[in-house]
């Protein structure tokens, strides 16, 4: 196991913050990278929208400017035995105001068990930990109406237009929560 990633657990999983050494140990293959967390890793590894070339910029980013949980994390069955399910997190630290974008992506075999559901859930928690952060938004598309749900389920709000053409807003703002 390589040297204790940050973990934040929840009910059914755990979430290994990614650091530029766990980064490197997927990059090298399914195999360093099940050693290096614990669990085992799919064939299907890794998720959509993550693949060697996003992971390569995000260990760029990594290596010059550690960010403490602002950006993605490796979730993990707590099954027996464990496995990588996905990946949740952060675009980033939270901005001026306080925004934070989180996104989600979970490996097909694991979907419709509320994965996504619970990982979003302990991020959005874990983002409202901290003094600075007043929302935590998410873009998606229209006609993914699982994501939509994933989002509905933890209090996110359609809350317009995304960043690009077809794009939609939500948000959650911590004062909903209290």
């Amino acid at each position: 196991m390589c040297e204790s990633p940050r973990l934040l657990r929840s009910a059914n999983l755990n979430l290994f913050a990614a650091s530029a050494e766990l980064i490197r140990k997927d990059l090298a293959g399914r195999k360093a990278l099940a050693e290096a967390l614990g669990v085992a890793v799919p064939k299907s590894w890794p998720p959509d929208l993550h693949g060697s070339e996003v992971m390569r910029f995000t260990l760029d980013q990594q290596e010059m400017l550690p960010d403490q949980g602002w950006s993605f994390w490796y979730v993990a069955t707590r099954d027996e035995p464990s496995e990588l399910a996905g990946i949740c997190g952060f675009k980033g630290r939270p901005d001026a105001s306080g925004s934070v974008e989180i996104s989600y992506s979970i490996l097909k075999g694991f979907q419709h068990r509320g994965l996504a559901t619970e990982a979003v859930q302990r991020l959005v928690g874990w983002a409202f930990s901290h003094h600075n952060v007043n929302e935590v938004s998410a873009e998606t598309l229209p006609h993914l109406r699982q994501s939509i749900r994933v989002l509905e389920k933890n209090g996110f709000q359609r809350a317009g237009a995304g960043s690009e053409a077809g794009v939609i807003r939500y948000v959650v703002k911590r004062s909903w929560l209290n």
